[in-house]
């Protein structure tokens, strides 16, 4: 990689056919707790963009890689990944805010991720079709095969540089397909450095491009190129509903918001073991995360013994530096957004909601908060908070909590503990997410599962099998015995 270090500043450049190549302007990327510069990054022009996608689909159209080729360098590349992962959970560490506990697991998942789109590659088939049971069609043959769609645009958000990366990545590649990747402007570095282990496990040049900048200029240059046939995007719905309209007829797939709820039954399994996931997992990566455990649900029978078992949680906690072993919660990405947080955590008392722990910031480190008594039409509720805040409120009836839950144009993922079997297929039924997590939190993802959401939480699936489905065009073949 072509990288240098000048005045004790790493810069980094966009990775076109293979090569690092410098733009003539560039952005800083800053150490999200120190605020210090972490590296310079280069910011890319129309015309980089232009090149770095004419270069991802020549090098489709004239170097068709096998699926044990493209199985041999994901697995290669997982394997480097885990032999540099304190190295590049640091990075994540530094370029998010995260705990270093936290994106060591990163890596580790990602790992994870580029084996099943490894394994996947070999798998890739389409289906036979059974039209000689129809009349006058007797004398003929059918069948479907899956291709790869040819470029695809992946543009990334800043929460997990690493995984959600790879979860782009590691299927298109797997699929055939040649990969624009633009990362969050916040935080490149992450996948800058997984560019050059793929090459350095063999991709060739021009498989993937990355293109760095802001998405206003760089992430609407990739849109309106008319040579990319599919993009996929995980961010806000705001942007998402941009990229499907300027997108038109192309294949889209769109992984967006939510303000995930979480039901607590009385006859919840285990309270304590609840009240535990509840908080950790609304305030691991800083609350930073679309299933990130927002709004709880309690049944009143049980609903101050929840607030006690959730206030000892939160009194155990250490938060701030994230590079320290110790930390549980770090910061959040730029102080504007831990300001934004505690803004809402005010209105929230002011309106009458109760503050049992937290509520106040650091700079950009925002306390792990917890709410109770709050209302349906608090922005702690009713909005995606993104923020290390859980907010609790009492139910009687379980038909209004899952009207409740429902109560949202989101539709990510729900979580709904209950010993009642019955209840639980109900809740399977009647709850509208696309995903409905039993006795766990709305925060669960084993990577290789269907990820995606309803309503304005998105289009399509993650999951390395599911988004090779989507990332393959089915094409039927017709023969005429």
């Amino acid at each position: 990689m072509d990288r240098k270090k000048s005045d004790h500043t790493i810069h980094y450049h966009n990775l076109i056919g293979g090569s690092w190549v410098k733009s003539e302007q560039q952005f800083e990327v800053q150490h999200k707790f120190t605020n210090k510069t972490l590296a310079f990054v280069s910011r890319s022009s129309q015309d980089d963009i232009t090149k770095a996608v004419q270069n991802a689909l020549d090098t489709f159209n004239d170097r068709v890689l096998t699926a044990t080729e493209r199985y041999d360098i994901l697995t290669k590349a997982s394997s480097i990944f885990l032999e540099r992962q304190e190295e590049l959970a640091m990075t994540i560490t530094c370029e998010v805010g995260k705990c270093i506990k936290d994106a060591r697991l990163e890596v580790q998942r990602a790992a994870e991720t580029f084996i099943a789109s490894a394994e996947e590659a070999k798998r890739i088939s389409g289906n036979g079709i059974p039209i000689e049971g129809q009349k006058a069609q007797e004398k003929k043959m059918a069948f479907s095969i899956r291709v790869p769609v040819g470029v695809i645009g992946a543009i990334t958000p800043f929460n997990f540089p690493f995984n959600l990366t790879a979860h782009k990545v590691g299927p298109a590649l797997a699929a055939g397909n040649a990969v624009v990747l633009k990362p969050a402007e916040l935080t490149p570095i992450s996948a800058i450095k997984m560019a050059e282990i793929l090459m350095e496990a063999g991709l060739p040049g021009g498989y993937l491009n990355v293109v760095n900048g802001y998405g206003h200029e760089a992430g609407q240059y990739l849109l309106e190129n008319e040579q990319i046939s599919m993009y996929t995007f995980t961010g806000s719905p705001k942007v998402g509903r941009h990229i499907k309209t300027v997108t038109g007829i192309r294949k889209i797939t769109l992984e967006l918001g939510n303000n995930s709820p979480n039901i607590i039954h009385h006859d919840v399994p285990d309270l304590t073991k609840a009240a535990e996931l509840c908080v950790t997992r609304g305030v691991m990566n800083s609350g930073q995360a679309c299933v990130s455990v927002q709004r709880v649900y309690v049944h009143r029978d049980i609903y101050e013994r929840f607030i006690e078992e959730s206030t000892n949680v939160v009194k155990k906690m250490t938060y701030g530096d994230p590079e320290l072993e110790i930390t549980d919660v770090g910061c959040m990405i730029s102080e504007k957004e831990a300001e934004r947080a505690e803004s809402w955590v005010k209105e929230a008392v002011d309106q009458g909601a109760v503050l049992v722990s937290g509520g106040s910031r650091d700079g950009a480190v925002m306390q792990p908060t917890v709410l109770k008594d709050v209302t349906q039409n608090m922005k702690v509720v009713c909005e995606e908070v993104f923020a290390p805040v859980v907010s609790i409120m009492p139910y009687d009836d379980i038909q209004v909590a899952f009207r409740l839950a429902n109560d949202t144009p989101y539709g990510l993922q729900v979580g709904f503990f209950t010993s009642n079997l019955q209840l639980a297929m109900q809740a399977a039924k009647d709850l509208c997410f696309g995903g409905v997590i039993i006795n766990d939190v709305s925060t669960f993802r084993a990577d290789i599962m269907p990820y995606g959401g309803l309503k304005d939480s998105g289009i399509g699936k993650e999951g390395p099998k599911y988004a090779i489905h989507e990332m393959t065009d089915e094409k039927t073949i017709v023969i005429n015995l």
